[in-house]
């Protein structure tokens, strides 16, 4: 049976991306991503929270998003989901999801180029 591991997500920029060269040599560009979410209350009292992502960028994604993009940038992401698990300092097993940027588009209305998107073959081959 096939299977699917696919998220999209519209939200802001938390913080101007971060970019790493990891030890493989390819460069990394972190991010944070807040999606908003807007509902009304039993009561009618209008509500709101907000939920964080951690985003990567890889290899040409990664210098785009670092070239254009900053704190408060409205963005499209389309990615998939990855959970790495490692150990603190006193033992415990711990577990941080990413999205893993596969194509994205900037939905700024002052964007300063035209959105870019690198999909298929293209934008998987610059994943770690």
């Amino acid at each position: 049976m096939p299977t699917l591991n696919r998220v999209q997500l519209i939200g802001h920029l938390g913080k101007d991306p971060e970019t790493r060269v990891v030890p493989t040599g390819k460069k990394l560009t972190h991010f944070s991503l807040a999606v908003n979410n807007h509902w009304k209350s039993s009561q009618g009292e209008a509500k709101e929270s907000t939920d964080w992502f951690f985003v990567e960028a890889w290899g040409r994604y990664g210098e785009i998003c670092a070239q254009y993009l900053h704190k408060g940038s409205l963005v499209y992401i389309d990615g998939r989901l990855r959970t790495d698990k490692y150990e603190d300092k006193a033992g415990e097993t711990k577990y941080i999801t990413r999205v893993v940027l596969q194509s994205m588009q900037m939905l700024d209305r002052k964007a300063e180029t035209e959105p870019v998107e690198m999909v298929g073959e293209e934008a998987a081959s610059y994943e770690a």
